[in-house]
């Protein structure tokens, strides 16, 4: 039986926060901080609940009309029903409610948040879901259903132009596609399939399309790699291989982790989850050594093409919690970009034990980061900073780059 809540505040997720009259907390995707709504619960736990909206009683004065027809549908999006100075607002809150939960840093000054240059049309990859009648689409919001999209506001122009025009046969086989933009304007499609042999396929314009299946991939047409460039430099990254999808923000992001790293004259950095080595190529530049460790072996072969006029870099290819405590060598600066779930403990205790002046810690995860934030913490480091970066529009996603150092 639907029932009025009064929401209070936004969390990471993209939900709306608001409190059952048990006192237990309960999620709402779609609302808004002092909206009255009329909520069905659709999922019950011990100390807290997942609703849904079915009517706004009282919409807040910061709600937009969002600009998808499929947006409250599709999953793709959190934000829509925000303008952007809103969007950049809430998630700053988001990153100090995080420190100060995870962290214990109740007063820390996180920076505004850095804008996205494009708040629409950002994506250079977007992944689509296929149906079995060869439709295309996203997981709808909640579930791992599928919702067919006519229109999507997000990737970037090239991508947007093409993916209407993709056309598959039912039953083709296909059941995922990725579709990724270089920097020229050049495209990548890559067909996923459970499949052994590709489905037959023609193209009358100039696009590498590679079949990929469990045990194989090939070629269909052009390579099985594209260019992006950042900072006027190319960077090879082939289909297996992750990239930012937003490239004006990654190059904003290079050019604060570098001012943050400061003069490397003489000496060693580590860039440890280096992928296909963006930060890598520009530190590298003026560092004396530079320690690269990476587990992806398509982006270990990216880096070593993109980083080959380097004689003072040297790759591990391996999980980044398994070098570290094998290293034997004094380090001056230590910069992680770990995925979604952070670090491992043992690469936070081998980095407090090696005691590198400065740590640059790229997060793709507000929670994640506060929480090895407090272990650094705990090892002697203090936190100077944190500035997010808006990777993301339109989603719940915040990207941070944290800077800590040793206390003497």
């Amino acid at each position: 039986m639907p029932f009025e809540l009064m929401l209070e505040d936004m969390v990471f997720g993209g939900d709306a926060l608001g409190h059952l009259p048990d006192g237990r907390a309960v999620f709402v995707p779609f609302g808004l901080p002092g909206e009255k709504i009329l909520l069905s619960i659709v999922e019950e736990k011990k100390s807290f609940a997942r609703g849904q909206i079915e009517k706004i009683l009282t919409p807040s004065p910061i709600r937009i009309q969002p600009r998808c027809r499929h947006y409250g549908t599709c999953g793709g999006c959190n934000y829509q029903h925000l303008a952007y100075r809103d969007q950049l607002a809430f998630k700053q809150r988001i990153v100090k409610g995080q420190l100060q939960r995870m962290a214990g840093l109740v007063d820390f000054p996180v920076a505004p948040v850095v804008p996205s240059p494009n708040e629409w049309n950002y994506r250079n990859t977007v992944q689509f879901r296929v149906s079995y009648d060869g439709k295309v689409g996203y997981q709808a919001a909640g579930t791992n259903n599928l919702v067919e999209i006519s229109e999507c506001h997000l990737p970037m122009n090239e991508v947007n132009s093409l993916w209407p025009k993709l056309l598959l046969e039912p039953g083709s086989g296909i059941h995922r596609i990725n579709l990724r933009q270089g920097g020229e304007g050049d495209l990548m499609l890559v067909l996923e399939s459970d499949q052994e042999a590709p489905p037959e396929f023609s193209v009358d314009f100039p696009i590498s399309v590679v079949f990929k299946n469990p045990e194989s991939q090939y070629v269909l047409s052009g390579e099985d790699l594209i260019l992006m460039q950042v900072k006027g430099r190319d960077f090879r990254v082939s289909v297996d291989s992750f990239f930012q999808v937003n490239l004006p923000q990654a190059e904003a992001m290079v050019d604060h982790v570098i001012a943050l790293a400061g003069s490397l004259e003489g000496k060693t950095v580590l860039d440890a989850y280096s992928g296909v080595g963006l930060f890598s190529t520009f530190l590298a530049a003026t560092a004396k050594r530079l320690i690269a460790i990476e587990v992806s072996e398509s982006s270990c072969n990216d880096f070593a093409v993109n980083l080959d006029d380097f004689e003072n870099v040297e790759l591990y290819i391996d999980q980044a919690e398994n070098v570290l405590p094998t290293l034997k060598t004094s380090l001056d600066l230590a910069v992680v970009d770990p995925p979604r779930a952070g670090l491992d403990s043992r690469v936070v205790s081998s980095l407090i034990a090696t005691k590198p002046q400065k740590v640059i810690y790229v997060s793709c995860d507000p929670a994640t980061l506060a929480r090895d934030i407090k272990r650094f913490i705990d090892g002697g480091y203090t936190l100077k900073s944190v500035t997010p970066f808006d990777q993301f529009p339109q989603t719940y996603h915040i990207e941070c780059v944290a800077e800590l150092l040793i206390l003497h």
